[in-house]
């Protein structure tokens, strides 16, 4: 036989597809290509492979050896098809069964010792393999533990390339194999957060925060620094419900991605909570990279929390950048040979001091700022990104008072609130035929709140109709304000928000300005 197969896959975005990896032996000048639109990485397998080869004592002969990644108009990325490029040769000179390795997908690879290494994406991958109807999968053992939380498929961790090749010479196609080393018995769990409970004052805030976790709404938070702006984001998350499983899984899958999955034999219900720092770049924030694109900050916090800390300090390319997750909850990274959409469905926290200095206004405060650094610095973040922040308060710098008080609701009496309004919200959208994807009030569309049944009475929102009218709201903001609205309401147990819940919706939206 000259002729050997298997399969591997390729990712693109969460999703992947199925790829044939041939080779062929011929008596042609000795040589090992890889073709089939590899990237840089792919095609150094072949001195990977030809070095673990001969480390793992396997035959290469002096031969003329095409390794073809089919589909060819599919690009390849990584390192991750050496374990199946050197198990397709040795199908070909018969060192292991044709038909043992033909449906069997190969992800890892291959050190010049001939160890097996673990690659990042190994979540989606087998994911994808599990869709194709593939049912055993041959991984390193650092991947094995996240390889097995996908259903329905066999996974076959194996630490060198001696070892997988001689489990197919001794057993044949890897259904017969005995179970790998990790535990096959896996669920869900939640890992522990910071307690509400140890924020000392800050009363709005804390309002603005539990509002915020109700509804699903953006924030921001302005003080000055030590005022408690970063407890109260880091808190955020512990009011949140916990993910689903499928929902757990996606967020898994984009860790998978960024290489950050490679311990977890749980499914992390907790959602995800990710603070870059104020100097990412602009691919570190929205995704991207040469040859296989990265997802990027606002991916990695999907259906979790994207707290900016120092907010104003980013670049405005950064945060623009933000605009389109925020309306769409995904993000689309272009490049010249693919497009990737990657998921993006988060909520964002912005914290910013009052001026460059961070010690703001007040009787009790110096700022050495001049006015026009002062309006400058507070330029950075004014515009369209926070016209799409629903709810805006000032974090005052911690009373001695404040410091010394006790009895803050912790986040478990929190949450339970929380979890009812969201329930109530869930209820009430899901009985109109328009709301099947929406759960929370932050995914209703302004129109639905504005017309119809859901319009409420111009008494109710005369404050807001007036802020509008005035131009100090726009209609994006007015239907954000709406939207608070409703949230406050499914906290407090009514059925639809009154003229105290506009009012407060409106407070908080403005930060207490003239709107207000």
């Amino acid at each position: 036989m000259t002729l050997g197969a298997t399969t591997s896959i390729a990712l693109h975005g969460l999703g992947g597809r199925v790829v044939g990896v041939e080779a062929h032996l011929s008596s042609a000048l000795p040589g090992l290509i890889v073709s089939g639109l590899p990237d840089a990485a792919c095609r150094q397998a072949n001195e990977r492979v030809r070095a673990a080869c001969e480390s793992s004592k396997l035959t290469l002969p002096s031969q003329k050896i095409v390794v073809n990644l089919s589909p060819a108009s599919v690009p390849k990325n990584g390192s991750g098809y050496d374990l199946a490029i050197a198990v397709a040769i040795q199908a070909g000179l018969d060192a292991i069964p044709q038909q043992a390795c033909r449906r069997v997908a190969h992800l890892g690879e291959l050190g010049l010792d001939g160890s097996v290494r673990g690659i990042p994406g190994v979540l989606p991958a087998v994911l994808a393999a599990a869709r194709a109807g593939i049912e055993d999968v041959l991984v390193a053992e650092v991947n094995a533990a996240e390889a097995r939380l996908v259903d329905g498929v066999r996974v076959h961790p194996v630490a060198t390339l001696t070892e997988a090749v001689e489990r197919y010479r001794e057993l044949g196609a890897p259904a017969g194999w005995p179970a790998g080393s990790v535990a096959d018995g896996v669920g869900p769990a939640a890992r522990p957060v910071p307690d509400l409970a140890d924020v000392s004052g800050q009363a709005q805030a804390r309002v603005a925060v539990e509002v915020a976790a109700a509804g699903g709404h953006h924030l921001l938070l302005t003080g000055p620094p030590g005022s408690g702006k970063t407890m109260l984001a880091e808190r955020l998350v512990g009011l949140l419900p916990p993910l689903g499983l499928q929902d757990a899984m996606d967020v898994l899958s984009i860790r998978s991605l960024q290489g950050d999955a490679n311990a977890e034999t749980l499914l992390d219900t907790t959602p995800p909570y990710v603070a870059p720092h104020h100097g990412a770049s602009l691919a570190a924030m929205v995704g991207g990279g040469s040859g296989l694109i990265r997802p990027g900050a606002v991916s990695a916090a999907h259906l979790g929390v994207l707290f900016l800390d120092e907010a104003p300090e980013f670049r405005t390319e950064v945060l623009q950048s933000l605009r389109q997750p925020l309306e769409s909850g995904e993000v689309t990274v272009a490049r010249a040979r693919m497009t990737v959409t990657y998921p993006a469905r988060f909520q964002l926290v912005l914290a910013a001091n009052p001026c460059p200095c961070g010690q703001g206004f007040g009787k009790a405060l110096r700022c050495t700022c001049s006015p026009l650094r002062r309006r400058s610095y507070a330029a950075r973040l004014a515009g369209p990104l926070l016209d799409r922040v629903d709810v805006q308060v000032h974090v005052p710098a911690v009373t001695r008072a404040a410091s010394a008080a006790t009895g803050g609701e912790a986040t478990a009496v929190v949450a339970e609130r929380v979890a009812s309004a969201r329930a109530a919200a869930q209820a009430r959208w899901s009985r109109t035929p328009e709301g099947q994807g929406w759960r929370i009030n932050s995914q209703v569309p302004g129109r639905v709140l504005r017309t119809g049944k859901w319009r409420l009475p111009p008494t109710v929102t005369s404050d807001i109709d007036r802020a509008l009218e005035r131009g100090l709201l726009t209609l994006r903001g007015y239907d954000r304000v709406l939207r608070v609205a409703w949230t406050q309401a499914d906290l407090a147990g009514r059925s639809s928000p009154g003229p105290d819940d506009v009012g407060i919706a409106l407070l908080l939206r403005t930060n207490g300005q003239e709107a207000a």
